[in-house]
């Protein structure tokens, strides 16, 4: 990627082994770059970095009133979930109040991620499903979108109304057309954008409380679901869920595929986006870290951060071998 900085550096011992390369911004209130390191013109995949954007016409519709969603199922439908027992469960009950199965999703199976889980699947034989897939929170709202204006079936389809409505809101949160789409791991429709759009988007998320439009209160509403339920945004032991934890509900954060990671700060008014040129995701774990902490949300000695802003690798015979850490850049 033209313009990549050095973010993350990786030491052996004494000696520097390898370095992770990308872009960050910190985008305020009013749009405009408080801070940025590497092109923030960058145009990137948010992936799933992006979910709230894509929820954003669950709330807007007035589907999600008139399914009467709770704060969980708003979260999981911004969550890439490790499709353990618990996620699964929540998201059977909503495709149940649906009166949906698994086969209206259009997301793909996908084993747990969850390792007990996956072995108790394995060893007694159940199959593989697509409520197993960590993106089934994020279709199971399509589907109540899809169900409330009725729509057809095959909802993930670009040209669909619910994709169109999704390509509006994102464009209209990043204040900027989508340099186009891809196609994402679960089979919805992504669109790109620059980082610094990406972040104008998450600043609008952070500042969302302190206006009434239906826009903002929807926006507002995503926000505290994420939250109120880190363990449903993606799970135990996952970055997410124990950063999120770490700040005490302070922020809500999103990683997404390919080394990209946001954050909305509403005390701080601020949206933080960030994107690994190499994709890496302890580099993204890292730069992320290394910025709540830089804007104060973080306590960079709490056992979470420091997981991440100095993660240690180990060898097979547990070892301490190396460190993942913030570079210069970040430091």
């Amino acid at each position: 990627m033209n313009g990549a900085v050095d973010l993350v550096e990786v030491w052996r011992g004494d000696l520097l082994e390898s370095v992770h390369q990308g872009h960050a911004v910190i985008v305020g209130a009013d749009g405009g770059v408080i801070e940025a390191w590497g092109k923030p013109e960058t145009i990137v995949f948010p992936r799933s970095s992006s979910k709230m954007l894509q929820a954003m016409p669950l709330i807007e519709s007035g589907a999600a009133d008139t399914f009467g969603l709770t704060s969980s199922q708003l979260a999981l439908a911004c969550a890439s979930h490790l499709g353990a027992k618990l996620h699964v469960n929540h998201v059977n009950r909503w495709l149940k109040d649906l009166g949906l199965t698994d086969d209206a999703l259009r997301c793909g199976p996908e084993q747990s991620r969850d390792d007990q889980y996956r072995d108790e699947m394995t060893c007694s034989g159940d199959p593989v499903c697509q409520v197993h897939n960590n993106c089934s929170g994020k279709h199971s709202g399509f589907l109540t979108l899809n169900k409330h204006i009725g729509g057809g079936a095959e909802y993930i389809d670009p040209a669909h109304p619910i994709q169109v409505m999704v390509r509006e809101a994102t464009e209209s949160l990043a204040g900027e057309d989508s340099a186009g789409y891809g196609i994402d791991g679960c089979s919805a429709p992504n669109f790109a954008m620059s980082l610094h759009g990406l972040g104008r988007a998450m600043a609008f998320y952070a500042t969302a409380q302190e206006r009434s439009d239906v826009r903002s209160k929807a926006a507002a509403r995503l926000t505290d679901a994420m939250r109120m339920h880190p363990e449903l945004v993606a799970g135990e032991g996952r970055t997410c869920t124990e950063l999120m934890r770490a700040t005490d509900g302070r922020v809500a954060i999103k990683t997404g595929a390919e080394g990209v990671f946001i954050a909305i700060v509403p005390e701080k008014k601020i949206g933080i986006a960030l994107k690994i040129a190499d994709g890496g995701t302890r580099a993204s774990e890292c730069v992320m870290a290394s910025l709540l902490a830089r804007v104060g949300v973080l306590d960079p000695h709490h056992p979470a951060a420091r997981a991440r802003i100095h993660a240690p690798i180990h060898n097979r015979r547990g070892i301490h071998a190396a460190s993942v850490r913030p570079g210069a850049a970040l430091a």
